[in-house]
């Protein structure tokens, strides 16, 4: 993301009516919502967190301690439990 000065790009109507709420300071102008990625889709985040929580849902269903689990991801009992929980929701539902 770059810095665009407002005088050069903005109409100078626009630009007038702007400085009626904020001059000198940056403001984030976001995308359309249709036109903006999911938190996580561009780096990849969303993607590496899913495929660790499958494989905390199958360690846990293979026999692995909800402690181990803790220990291993260093995760709260209270977010693995979440994991284990939702984890199990969305594979029932993709299975019927």
């Amino acid at each position: 993301m770059s810095y665009k000065n407002g005088k050069e790009i903005l109409p100078m109507k626009l630009l007038i009516e702007l400085q009626k709420y904020v001059q000198g300071e940056l403001v984030y102008i976001p995308k359309p919502g249709e036109c903006r990625a999911g938190w996580g889709e561009n780096n990849g985040t969303r993607f590496q967190l899913k495929c660790r929580n499958i494989e905390i849902y199958n360690l846990y269903r293979s026999g692995t301690g909800v402690r181990e689990l803790i220990e291993t991801y260093h995760l709260s009992e209270d977010s693995i439990r979440k994991i284990i929980t939702k984890t199990n929701k969305e594979l029932q539902k993709s299975i019927g």
